[in-house]
């Protein structure tokens, strides 16, 4: 899924520094909370002008995970300030920085552009979906960089734009996805780092979000409708869910999918094997 090696000297030019882990709320090692995200389904018809052939050039470059080539072709855009050219600049990075490969400051560098790319365009385009699903993505993984205190102080404006882009395109998968895991890790919550994190932010006038095991599995499903089979840690999460709801056939069902999905990279292999190890453990 991911590219060759950087050719660095191409991005100095256009001031990409260095880029993130995806969202992990209260743990290291955990599975990345979003996936990697390969398509961007838009409501919305492609620009009818010149640019429209380079954007398709680009989609397919993406699709092919391409990652490096796919920011140039998009950098070397005439219109780089199209609102299309921009979000896709802003996707690119965004799946760069989950490329092992690059160091942690690098990955916090190239996070910081995309949300500085698309965090003007915000008020200026609220009819655009893809506005939206960028900005949460990029918003909630700078406040990782930023601390604890960042990323929970964001988890409701995360969540606030995801509702909107999910509102404006209800078939996108990968977002009904990213809606599902924020119920789902703010419902992971122990009581007692609720309890303590409420009692840290207490002068701030800050209440942690809750969510329920059902508000995620209703994402799960949907996401799973959306796109049957789309994603590994997806069908992983809606066999959890049925777990923690005490329904252990639906629970079978969806994690023996998850456990003989085809592994094409390591979240693929994390859900493997942790849905196999739960299957274990199923009476």
């Amino acid at each position: 899924m991911l590219t060759s090696d950087l050719d660095e000297a191409k991005y100095n030019t256009r001031n990409l520094h260095r880029p993130i882990k995806a969202f992990q709320l209260w743990g290291a090692g955990s599975i990345s909370l979003w996936p990697t995200i390969k398509k961007n389904n838009t409501n919305t018809d492609k620009p009818k002008d010149p640019i429209s052939s380079i954007l398709d050039t680009a989609d397919g470059t993406f699709e092919m995970g391409r990652y490096e080539e796919c920011y140039n072709i998009l950098t070397n855009v005439q219109n780089e300030k199209d609102i299309e050219v921009k979000w896709r600049i802003c996707r690119v990075l965004y799946n760069m920085a989950k490329d092992s490969k690059y160091d942690e400051q690098y990955k916090k560098d190239i996070i910081s552009q995309a949300y500085d790319i698309i965090a003007p365009e915000v008020d200026q385009n609220w009819d655009n979906f893809a506005v939206h699903k960028w900005y949460a993505l990029t918003l909630d993984a700078k406040s990782s960089y930023i601390g604890i205190k960042e990323k929970i102080t964001q988890l409701e404006n995360v969540k606030k734009h995801m509702d909107l882009a999910v509102t404006l395109n209800p078939s996108d998968a990968s977002l009904l996805h990213m809606l599902g895991e924020w119920c789902y890790q703010v419902t992971e919550i122990p009581w007692h780092q609720r309890k303590t994190i409420e009692i840290l932010f207490q002068d701030f006038h800050f209440i942690l979000p809750h969510s329920t095991y059902e508000d995620a599995l209703e994402y799960f499903l949907r996401a799973e409708m959306a796109q049957p089979r789309f994603y590994s840690i997806n069908l992983l999460r809606i066999g959890c869910c049925y777990l923690k709801l005490n329904k252990d056939d639906q629970a079978r069902y969806y994690l023996k999918l998850a456990a003989s999905y085809p592994a094409k990279s390591n979240n693929d292999h994390k859900a493997n094997k942790e849905a196999a190890d739960l299957l274990k453990k199923i009476k």
